[in-house]
């Protein structure tokens, strides 16, 4: 694939994530405030704009690329050579409750290896992009980690889901206090990793997600200078894995306090 051919992929997926962004925002603003969220399972919230912003990102790169294969969370898809991989709300239960954190993520994957990341945090109309090779930007500019080394003044958000029992995430939790740390969660891992691109906290963890919520916010986090695991071993593509993502000068703390090594 030549790097024009990347280049009009990542123009793309900017243009329609912002597309997308802006079905989503409309669609959170006129939802009605006594309308009961639907659930995929316990606390797996379910909404018709995920499928409305899935369908509409899965035709315009349709569209452009029709040779490319496409995942999306809501209606699968293949995972062939090259793949978009995508969420079309993360944070739905955020959504669901009329909470404004949440995004889309846009990952195109070429060979196992993620060349372009798309975020678009909705409500803040702010976009973090990366191109494999060429930094990473939030709205035109260049943004990097926070370069933090003392997890006693560092800012960690530990993700938990269903996928998992509630007691491992409580132990990571319970660790990462004792070590000093302050923890948070907000709902969004793929926010949870923009912001860590950004400097604006110091980590990411969590035990089990999915690619459609990481692979975008990974390769902003190592354009923008951060550290990850090796996500996509033993097929994090499909099945997802654990993840770690921070500061280079966190890195060992944190595999220590969470237990999430270099390699899944």
């Amino acid at each position: 694939m030549t790097t024009h051919s990347l280049d009009m992929r990542f123009a793309a997926a900017c243009a329609i994530a912002r597309e997308a962004g802006v079905l989503a925002r409309k669609r959170f603003l006129e939802r009605p405030r006594s309308q009961r969220p639907d659930f995929k399972g316990p606390q797996d919230f379910l909404t018709a704009t995920d499928a409305e912003v899935e369908e509409l990102i899965r035709w315009r790169l349709g569209a452009l690329f029709p040779d490319d294969s496409f995942f999306g969370e809501e209606g699968g898809g293949s995972f062939e050579r090259n793949v978009w991989v995508v969420d079309p709300i993360d944070g739905t239960a955020n959504f669901a409750r009329g909470i404004p954190h949440f995004a889309i993520s846009i990952a195109f994957v070429r060979d196992g290896r993620i060349e372009i990341g798309v975020i678009y945090d909705v409500m803040h109309a702010d976009l973090y992009t990366a191109q494999r090779g060429r930094g990473a930007i939030l709205n035109g500019e260049p943004i990097k980690v926070s370069g933090l080394s003392d997890i006693r003044q560092a800012t960690v958000e530990a993700g938990w889901s269903t996928r998992l029992p509630p007691e491992p995430y409580i132990a990571v939790v319970d660790t990462l206090k004792k070590s000093g740390a302050n923890v948070r969660r907000a709902g969004s891992g793929t926010l949870g990793l923009a912001y860590v691109a950004d400097g604006r906290i110091d980590a990411y963890c969590e035990l089990h997600i999915n690619s459609w919520d990481a692979l975008a916010g990974l390769l902003i986090i190592e354009e923008a200078g951060g550290w990850t695991n090796h996500f996509l071993a033993k097929d994090g593509l499909r099945n997802g894995n654990p993840v770690l993502a921070c500061t280079p000068e966190l890195a060992e703390a944190l595999m220590a306090a969470t237990g999430i090594a270099k390699e899944p």
